[in-house]
C-alpha cells in the first residue's frame, strides 16, 4: 500500500539533472540541523549554484511523521558530496548542532528522533525499495562526508563538517527488515 507523501517541489526542480530509476543505488540519511520544517524549506529554496539550484534532500520527514517530497527521485538533488548521482537524500527534521554547527563546544546532538519519524522512515524505505530496483545501500551523511573544518570558536581546532544523522539515530531499528546494507565511514 502506498504511503502518504506530500509533494512540494522546490522552485528549481526542473534545473536538476534527470536520471533513470535504475541509477539509484543508495539512500543517504540526514538531519536538517534546523529548528523546523519551515526553516528547512527556506534553506532548500536558496540558490547556491550557477545552475540556479540549491542544496536539498529528496524527502523530508517532520517530527510528526509527515513525509514531504521536495525533489523527485528521478532528479539528482544536491545533498551529499560525491554521491548525488546515485542516491536519494532523506532529511529528518532535527536540531542537530543548530545554531552553532561548527563550534567545538557544541558538537553533541541531543534531540532524539521521534517514533513517528522512524516509523515513517521505515515505510518510506520500503516504498523506495519497490520504486528503485537497484536500491541496496544506506548511509548516514556523516559516513560519506568525513571532511573536517576549523572550529568557529577556535580555528586551531577542527570539527566534522557533517555529523548527521548522529549518535541518537536508531540504526539497528531502521536497518532491521529494510533489505539495505549500511555503508559506514572508516573510523579514525
Amino acid at each position: 500500500m502506498p504511503i502518504a507523501i506530500i509533494d512540494q517541489p522546490l522552485p528549481y526542480v526542473s534545473l536538476l539533472p534527470e536520471r533513470p530509476a535504475s541509477a539509484v543505488e543508495m539512500v543517504v540519511i540526514h538531519c536538517t540541523e534546523l529548528p523546523d520544517l519551515g526553516m528547512a524549506r527556506e534553506y532548500g529554496e536558496r540558490v547556491l549554484y550557477e545552475s540556479g539550484a540549491g542544496a536539498s534532500g529528496h524527502f523530508y520527514i517532520d517530527r510528526d511523521g509527515s513525509i514531504y517530497q521536495y525533489v523527485p527521485g528521478t532528479r539528482v538533488a544536491n545533498h551529499v558530496r560525491g554521491h548525488n548521482p546515485n542516491s536519494i537524500g532523506i532529511e529528518l527534521v532535527n536540531l542537530g548542532r543548530y545554531p552553532d554547527w561548527w563550534d567545538s563546544r557544541r558538537q553533541t546532538m541531543t534531540e532524539p528522533y521521534t517514533p513517528a519519524q522512524i516509523a515513517s522512515l521505515s515505510a518510506l524505505l520500503a516504498q523506495l525499495r519497490r520504486d528503485y530496483p537497484h536500491l541496496h545501500l544506506i548511509a548516514g551523511h556523516e559516513d560519506l562526508d568525513t571532511a573536517r573544518l576549523p572550529a568557529s570558536n577556535d580555528p586551531a581546532l577542527d570539527v566534522p563538517r557533517k555529523l548527521d544523522p548522529g549518535p541518537l539515530f536508531p540504526w539497528p531499528e531502521v536497518l532491521e527488515g529494510s533489505g539495505l546494507e549500511r555503508i559506514t565511514a572508516p573510523r579514525r
